[in-house]
């Protein structure tokens, strides 16, 4: 039946599945495999999921492995913020790129340059007595090869305004590093409060 369908009715139709939905679709028979990989189902689930910000980016390797690639990073960036949470100093050495240039600005402006440094001011972070309650919104991310950012609103205890966040991550030995963090309060919003994450 749905050999029988316009190809744009497929889409159409396809478009309203979920990723698992997509995925479990193509693994029943070869008529849904083709459909299910069709590129055109995997570039709207993506603007579903994600952003129509990206409409006019070709992916190399198709919108399926675009969608799997932003999928990765939407979860390492996740995995950021769980770190936080647990105030895990291990995870978080792990979770950084050991080099000399990795970066990050913390909320309250101050720079700390290179693997060591970066990872003290995590270190300082973590010993403070209050936990961090916060919300993250506004998720955009961008993937290259080797190379991705993820742009973000977060809201502490949210009451307070937003802060801008960055994270740029760098593929490196199979998987995903953090090589720059940057926190900043918005403009016209709160007095700065020290927040990293």
């Amino acid at each position: 039946m749905m050999e029988q369908l316009v190809p744009e009715i497929t889409t159409h139709a396809l478009s309203y599945l979920d990723y698992p939905s997509l995925c479990r679709l193509s693994m029943t028979n070869s008529l849904m495999r083709k459909a299910a990989n069709d590129d055109n189902a995997w570039k709207a689930l993506y603007h579903k999921d994600f952003t129509l910000e990206q409409d006019t980016v070709t992916p190399a390797n198709g919108w399926k492995a675009y969608y799997a690639a932003t999928r990765a990073i939407m979860n390492v960036n996740n995995e950021f913020f769980n770190i936080i949470r647990e105030r895990s100093l291990p995870a978080m050495s792990r979770f950084w790129l050991n080099a000399d240039y990795v970066k990050c600005v913390h909320a309250y402006g101050e720079l700390f340059s290179g693997y060591n440094d970066v990872i003290g001011s995590w270190q300082i972070a973590f010993t403070w007595e209050q936990g961090i309650n916060f919300q993250i919104r506004d998720v955009r991310a961008r993937v290259l090869t080797d190379m991705a950012w993820v742009t973000m609103k977060t809201y502490v205890d949210v009451d307070t305004g937003p802060f801008n966040m960055t994270n740029v991550f760098e593929f490196q030995n199979g998987r995903w590093y953090l090589v720059h963090h940057h926190s900043s309060v918005m403009d016209g919003e709160a007095e700065p409060q020290l927040l990293h994450g």
